[in-house]
This record gives C-alpha cells, sequence and structure tokens, in this order.
C-alpha cells in the first residue's frame, strides 16, 4: 500500500491538483460526501442516534436543493449543521461487538475484522456500489468497472486536498505498520 500511495497515487494526485483548481476539487469533494448520505443516515438510526440521523436528513435536503446537488456545503457554514459520519462498523461497535484482529486491506489500508463486515455492510446501502442493486433501485453505477472508476476517482480527488499529510504521518514513524495500525484504532 506503502509503495502504491507514494509511486502511483500521490504523483497522479499532484498531477490533477496542479490542473483542477482548489475550489472545484472542494466542490467534488463536497459531492461525493453528500452521496454517502444514505450510509451515515442508516448508521446513526441503528446507532439509535435519532437527533443525528434528523441532522444527517436535513444537511442532504439543504445540500442537495441549495447546494447545487451537493457541490457546495451550505448546510454546514449557512447552518452550523455537522456531519454524523457512522458507518457500519461503528454501529457493530456501539453494540459491542469487539473489533478483532488488525488488517491491511490492498489498497484500502487498515481494517480490521469487524470493520470489513461493516464495509459490506455500508456498500449495500451506498449509492456509489453495486452490491445490492438488484433490490435498491438508486445506484449510480451499473457494473463493477464503474464502481472502480468512480472510487478511484473519489480518492484521487480527497487524496489531491490531503497532499503531504500521509507523508508527515510517515516521517514520525519509527515502524509504519504498529504506527499506522495504532492510529486506525484510536480513531475507530
Amino acid at each position: 500500500n506503502d509503495k502504491v500511495f507514494i509511486n502511483i497515487l500521490n504523483p497522479i494526485s499532484e498531477g490533477y491538483a496542479s490542473i483542477v483548481h482548489e475550489n472545484i476539487r472542494i466542490g467534488i469533494s463536497n459531492f461525493f460526501e453528500n452521496l454517502m448520505f444514505p450510509v451515515r443516515f442508516s448508521n446513526n438510526l441503528l446507532q439509535l442516534k435519532f437527533q443525528n440521523s434528523s441532522e444527517e436528513l436535513g444537511r442532504f435536503l439543504v445540500n442537495t436543493i441549495w447546494g447545487l446537488g451537493g457541490f457546495m456545503d451550505p448546510a454546514t457554514k449557512e447552518l452550523n449543521m455537522q456531519a454524523h459520519k457512522e458507518d457500519f462498523g461503528q454501529t457493530l461497535g456501539f453494540y459491542g461487538i469487539g473489533d478483532g484482529f488488525h488488517v491491511v486491506l490492498p489498497f484500502l489500508g487498515p481494517s480490521n475484522v469487524r470493520d470489513i463486515v461493516g464495509i459490506g455492510a455500508d456498500s449495500y446501502v451506498s449509492v456509489l456500489s453495486t452490491t445490492g442493486d438488484s433490490d435498491l433501485r438508486y445506484k449510480i453505477p451499473n457494473n463493477m468497472v464503474q464502481q472502480i472508476g468512480i472510487k478511484t476517482f473519489d480518492v484521487v480527488n480527497y487524496n489531491s486536498l490531503k497532499l503531504g499529510q500521509y507523508e508527515s504521518l510517515k516521517k514520525d514513524a519509527l515502524d509504519l505498520y504498529p504506527f499506522l495500525r495504532d492510529i486506525y484504532t484510536q480513531a475507530r
């Protein structure tokens, strides 16, 4: 993952950042964040966080209608409605399921057993996944190639806004694996 990040993702992200203005990249990031509404909303509901769920619904409506489909974020900037980023791995943790052993997934990075299960559940309700597309008709990609293309674009755009952060973390680590494992565990 480190080699792919340093030798492939970073150069592509740097090239992309030199071509696409930062305000446009922020708008694209906002758009993708808005599309993740079903995941955040459903997991806040599952964790019985009804205030957060209603705020997520409000954010989605405001950003979709007044934020030009989510490219702008008036919910945060004008109404101070913060996103409540919850996923199914956190929902399982909310109900007392342990995180299990640490895993590093190819191209996805650090995770654990609980969060791997969570990724599967979240992909079912995510707009950007083909999982469950026969049950849920709001999916954007029609096939796995489109799904990978959309996700790759999202990752390149996101990384272009965070250039240099990984390298800063990496230089402070004596041993990269336990350092990233501990950061991931603390963040979760």
